[in-house]
């Protein structure tokens, strides 16, 4: 089966059309200067340096594939495979309309997501039946990043659920956000540079733009856009800001993003974690990777190092419906710079992801990750 090499390789797919000027023989001149004016107006918009990372000009920010937001906002667009959970056990992929079940010996047509009542309508009517979705095969399942794969039996069904369920836990696609389509990303190539736009109509061209987005390659929204919440109250956003906070804010209280069968305490005292990500300014993450830590129910913290040995403390709180967390070293210890006061932003069994403050200019966002070795 192919879904087997899902997470080691990246699926091949048409490259997304750009939108060009048009070159004739007798237009040429004035497209070289066009293309020169492009050019221009962008490097104006980005700065190119040694470090590619999140930079603002004239109310814009250019993003980079390796950038926080831009994981985020490919996980807004991911497939929307929680919707039918209750048919398929799994939140990673989605059976393809349109196919059948049964369940407690009914047969349901199901056509579109509206026909998932049905199937729940059936459960709650007895308390006496077996309640069993039974999928009729052969269908098509579609996995979160969009590639599908033919599924002919209950045997190769049953192997791709042991397969999503033997990895380690995936920070799923962010649901009750839907961006209005179409927009337009300006996209810049340091390696030759060139700018150009690309219209994306959808969340599939959305997800495949940042997926095939090389590293020589930064992107900017063309903004305003408009963002719908699960109650379809429309949402106008002007930068990156208020679409980060968009994200966290669906993150925080929309129901099907939310694991409330976690408990913060009992998961970061479990285990050993290292630093997955730390952003402050810029990506310094090679400072502390190589950090095993361990958080203890006292609230202390033990940094281990090949032979060396921290020692520090913790600490965390809920405010105003926010967890908070902090982190001490003692200022001459090297990993005195994670002291902040940091917001819990989502967390599961393996991956803890915190945020920091954010500038006054909307620009940089602090960012901590710890993921469980």
């Amino acid at each position: 089966m192919r879904v087997f090499e899902l997470m080691k390789e990246v699926l091949d797919v048409e490259k997304l059309k750009t939108i060009t000027f048009e070159k004739k023989n007798t237009m040429l001149i004035l497209n070289k200067n066009i293309s020169k004016l492009l050019i221009f107006s962008f490097l104006i918009f980005v700065s190119c340096q040694g470090e590619i990372e999140e930079q603002k000009t004239n109310n814009q920010v250019s993003i980079a594939k390796d950038s926080p937001f831009t994981s985020y906002l490919q996980r807004v667009v991911m497939v929307k495979t929680a919707d039918d959970n209750i048919i398929d056990k799994s939140s990673y992929c989605t059976v393809k309309f349109p196919y059948t079940v049964t369940v407690n010996d009914v047969t349901i047509a199901i056509n579109s997501a509206d026909d998932y009542a049905k199937v729940v309508s059936n459960i709650n009517a007895n308390t006496t039946d077996d309640d069993i979705v039974k999928i009729i095969f052969p269908v098509t399942m579609i996995y979160y990043n969009y590639e599908e794969e033919l599924i002919q039996n209950e045997l190769q069904f049953n192997a791709l659920l042991d397969y999503w369920e033997s990895l380690p836990d995936l920070l799923a696609k962010i649901n009750c956000l839907n961006i209005s389509y179409p927009i337009v990303l300006n996209v810049y190539n340091s390696s030759n540079q060139s700018a150009n736009s690309v219209v994306i109509a959808n969340d599939e061209a959305f997800y495949n733009f940042i997926n095939n987005l090389s590293s020589g390659k930064l992107f900017a929204i063309n903004y305003p856009i408009s963002l719908k919440d699960n109650n379809n109250h429309t949402k106008i956003i002007n930068n990156n800001s208020q679409f980060d906070d968009a994200i966290e804010d669906a993150i925080e209280h929309c129901s099907s993003n939310l694991n409330t069968s976690l408990n913060f305490l009992e998961t970061i005292i479990s285990g050993s974690w290292k630093v997955a990500y730390y952003y402050d300014e810029s990506d310094k993450t090679f400072l502390y990777k190589d950090y095993q830590l361990v958080f203890k129910n006292d609230f202390t913290v033990k940094a281990v190092k090949s032979s060396t040995v921290l020692n520090g403390t913790w600490e965390t709180k809920v405010e105003n419906g926010v967890r908070e967390f902090k982190i001490h070293f003692d200022s001459d210890n090297p990993l005195h710079e994670l002291d902040e006061g940091w917001k819990l932003f989502e967390f599961n069994n393996s991956q803890i992801r915190f945020r920091g403050n954010t500038s006054d200019s909307g620009t940089q966002t602090e960012y901590f990750y710890l993921i469980k070795i």
